[in-house]
Order: C-alpha cells, then sequence, then structure tokens
C-alpha cells in the first residue's frame, strides 16, 4: 500500500528511500470544506502539498509562468505592481471554456513540476514513514488519481455548495453556479474517490471523520 499501485510518477523517486511512503490525492469541489480538512491533516501530521500554493508560486512576478499568462491575455491581467489580477484573470477564464483550457496548459505542467519537486524534498527530509497529502482541486478534472496510493474525497451537496459560496464567499448565485458548473461534477469526484470525508456536518463532525480517516492512512503506512 505503500508504493503507488497506480503507476505513480513520484514512486521511482522513493524505491531506495528507508522509509516508506503513502501518498494520498486530496479532492473536493470548492465549497466543499477541503481547506478544513487539509489543516486538520496537517495537524495530525501529514506533509500537506497544496496545489493552490504552487498555482500561485509558478504565477509569482517574475516568473516564467506569469509572462506566459500575459502574453496569452494580454497585460490587462496585470496589477497595477506587476503582479497577476486574479479577480480580472477569474472572470475570463470561468466565462469562457477556452480560455480556461488555455489557462490550464500554461499553468498545469508548471504545477505539477512544483508539486514533484515538494514532494521529493518531503521525501528527502522525512524522519520515519511519512503520509504525503497532495491538496488538489482539479484531481478529477485532470485524470490524476492514479497518481497517488489513494484519493480522499470531501463530499458535500450541490445545495451546500451554493449557500456556502453565497454566504461566506460573498458570491451572487449565479456566480456560485458558474464556478460549480467549472469543475468535475459531484458524481465524478465520488467515481475516483478511496475515501470518502462527508463535510455536511459541524466543525465537530469534521474532527471527528479526520481523525477516522488519519486512522486509516496510519495504518495503511504501516503495511509493508
Amino acid at each position: 500500500m505503500v508504493s503507488s499501485s497506480r503507476g505513480s510518477p513520484y514512486a521511482g523517486a522513493v524505491t531506495a528511500q528507508r522509509n516508506r511512503v503513502l501518498r494520498a490525492g486530496l479532492t473536493g469541489g470548492i465549497g466543499s470544506g477541503k481547506s478544513e480538512v487539509s489543516r486538520r491533516l496537517a495537524a495530525h501530521g501529514a506533509v500537506i502539498i497544496d496545489a493552490d500554493v504552487a498555482a500561485r508560486a509558478v504565477v509569482a512576478p517574475g516568473t516564467p509562468g506569469l509572462a506566459r499568462v500575459a502574453e496569452a491575455f494580454g497585460a490587462g491581467v496585470l496589477g497595477p505592481d506587476g503582479a497577476l489580477d486574479r479577480e480580472r484573470l477569474g472572470a475570463i477564464v470561468f466565462a469562457d471554456p477556452a480560455s480556461r483550457s488555455t489557462l490550464n496548459a500554461i499553468v498545469h505542467p508548471l504545477v505539477g513540476q512544483w508539486m514533484r519537486v515538494a514532494d521529493q524534498a518531503a521525501v528527502d527530509t522525512a524522519d520515519g514513514d511519512v503520509i504525503i497529502v497532495h491538496d488538489v482541486p482539479l484531481l478529477a478534472e485532470n485524470r490524476r488519481a492514479g497518481n497517488f496510493d489513494l484519493v480522499l474525497v470531501v463530499d458535500v451537496p450541490p445545495e451546500l455548495q451554493l449557500e456556502r459560496l453565497v454566504t461566506q464567499r460573498g458570491m451572487t448565485p449565479d456566480q456560485a453556479r458558474a464556478r460549480i458548473a467549472a469543475q468535475a461534477s459531484r458524481e465524478q469526484r465520488l467515481a475516483v474517490a478511496d475515501l470518502v470525508i462527508d463535510n455536511s456536518g459541524s466543525l465537530a463532525d469534521l474532527d471527528r471523520r479526520v481523525a477516522e480517516v488519519w486512522a486509516d492512512l496510519q495504518l495503511r503506512v504501516a503495511v509493508p
């Protein structure tokens, strides 16, 4: 269970390592509370490699990634300080699937490279067995389930997603529906899940569920 049976691109880096490594992919739709799950797993001892952090790093000012985005979408997506104006770029790509595909073609390979480097660093510096959780919002969309030993999906009903986006993030209902529609469906995410984390209850409920998942991951990494 600790070497990837799904053909992980990370597996080769682990073969010579003394410690056992378990890699889990974590995903969930917008408004599902995936970040809350990620924080709890980190508190339990997981190494978190966050695709959102990677996505920001690869288009930081001065990077080749930002230059390519500006070339594709124009200088209008840059702020006065030269940094990426995410709100302006988001308005473009979420309204136009072709633009979204163009952005993904630029950013996703860079994010993948960043995460592979971070994964190797986690393995190299591990003191004992290590559980690495790759927090990947678009795991199902990009068909990345096979990169991991197992996939964790944070799940909530679509109506709760909508409610959270409106009440917690200040979106209009139409904006929220557009963001939800731009991602994989609930059914598509559940189809790649090995473990489902229900986050439709209270934070205390989530605490208990994540603790159960962590115990499961520890058992998996302990299996030779």
